[in-house]
């Protein structure tokens, strides 16, 4: 059963999107009344999603979730009144899944939490995937200049400078860019 953290940011009662996500099969973890309790609720009570009801977000709302974004990201659902293009704009820069606008409707509830959580899914492939080509990247860029180091400082050629790393990677059971990094560390790196 999917959890749901709900966050009333309006004066508005909550009762009919409360037994909405009941019916939906959703269980609702307790209510966050403002938004800078967002990080420690989600830290502490662990929702599969987060759903917002405001009238339109403030700024601290909106920083708040950019704080929890990178500290416990989630699938997050805002349901708003305003419609401005700024407003969603930002709302989607601090971590906000799936916006929508004018209320809500009991019956379309499931559907739009459900899209939420997929395009967050999808969302989070590419992040990590984002992440592991950049340490790629890295890698490759400190084991050219670590080659570079040991042909400079040994007089070695471009192949036996990659096999000398590529054997300490080996016999250390790491990999090739931690054992660049290491060798650029090293004020006396080891000799081959």
């Amino acid at each position: 059963m999917p959890r749901v953290l709900l966050v009333n940011d309006t004066d508005k009662p909550i009762a009919e999107l409360r037994e909405a996500l009941q019916r939906a099969g959703y269980e609702i973890l307790a209510d966050v009344a403002h938004a800078r309790a967002l990080l420690h609720a989600v830290e502490t009570q662990r929702p599969d999603v987060i759903l917002i009801d405001t009238e339109s977000p403030t700024r601290d709302t909106l920083e708040q979730l950019a704080v929890m974004n990178a500290a416990a990201p989630r699938p997050v659902v805002m349901f708003s009144d305003a419609a401005d293009q700024s407003v969603i704009r930002a709302a989607v820069r601090a971590g906000v899944t799936t916006y929508v606008v004018d209320g809500m409707a009991p019956g379309k509830l499931a559907p739009i939490l459900e899209v939420a959580c997929a395009r967050f899914d999808e969302e989070d492939k590419l992040r990590r995937r984002l992440a592991e080509v950049e340490q790629q990247l890295a890698d490759r860029k400190d084991v050219d200049r670590a080659k570079g180091w040991l042909m400079d400082r040994h007089g070695l050629g471009e192949a036996e400078a990659f096999e000398l790393l590529r054997g300490q990677a080996m016999k250390q059971g790491v990999r090739l860019g931690d054992v660049a990094r290491q060798v650029l560390s090293l004020s006396d790196p080891p000799r081959p």
